[in-house]
């Protein structure tokens, strides 16, 4: 894998494909145009199409991008791959960065679901996220953390093995102790039956660092010591992974 290739294209064992980019714009605009194709597909063969996306600061320009694409946005929901327990307009919320810079320009009329909601209770929430994803997603943007961590499922978290065999999409979390939940150890994350049905799969990365940890997680298969590897082991689609320095 040249990390200084434009748009090269690595492949590795089935299933995963690496997609290494020079630059942080050439980056951001491929992933664009990867998830508007998968949409657009989706939007000719159904009324409505479900993509579910990740917080952090590595997605915010791959949003911005995405933001431009001329789709039919009014046919697509957008829901979040996890949440801090916090209210969707707090701007450590993860639904606050969709907010501004997803639902911008002609993704402003997608519909948007928040994970949280004022006056809920955690437990509440989570049903209705589950009740949501009945509906299930065909793209998935994932991020990953330094620690390996995907989604809000964090490497040795309390209750992890239950949440990567639950057959709920979604599942509350409690991450107390993991340094890289902090300082919002109580959370709301996707699943391994969340992923799966998924016909798109990509995972977004940035820096030499990240690399390394993702180079990492392919030497192995448990995800309870990187979770990211559910990303690349949990059944169905190949995963699509887009890295830049």
């Amino acid at each position: 894998m040249d990390p200084q290739g434009k748009g090269a294209t690595r492949s590795r064992p089935a299933p995963l494909e690496f997609h290494a980019y020079g630059h942080g714009d050439q980056w951001a605009w491929a992933i664009a145009v990867a998830v508007t194709a998968a949409l657009r597909r989706d939007l000719l063969q159904h009324p409505r199409a479900r993509l579910l996306v990740s917080g952090g600061k590595t997605p915010a320009p791959v949003f911005r991008a995405l933001s431009k694409a001329p789709l039919e946005w009014n046919r697509v929901d957008v829901a979040l791959v996890d949440e801090r327990w916090l209210r969707p307009d707090d701007p450590d919320s993860n639904a606050h960065l969709v907010r501004e810079c997803l639902l911008q320009e002609h993704a402003a009329e997608a519909r948007f679901e928040t994970l949280t909601r004022p006056g809920r209770s955690i437990e509440a929430a989570v049903a209705d996220a589950n009740l949501h994803a009945r509906h299930p997603p065909g793209v998935v943007l994932l991020g990953m953390g330094n620690d390996g961590h995907v989604a809000s499922l964090f490497p040795r978290m309390r209750d992890l093995e239950h949440a990567l065999a639950s057959r709920n999409p979604y599942v509350a979390v409690d991450a107390s102790g993991c340094p890289g939940a902090v300082p919002w150890p109580r959370r709301i994350s996707l699943t391994p039956a969340g992923l799966a049905p998924a016909h798109t799969r990509l995972l977004l990365l940035r820096g030499q660092s990240k690399r390394a940890v993702f180079e990492r997680a392919l030497d192995g298969r448990d995800p309870q010591e990187m979770p990211v590897r559910l990303a690349f082991t949990t059944p169905g689609a190949v995963l699509q992974v887009y890295w830049c320095p």
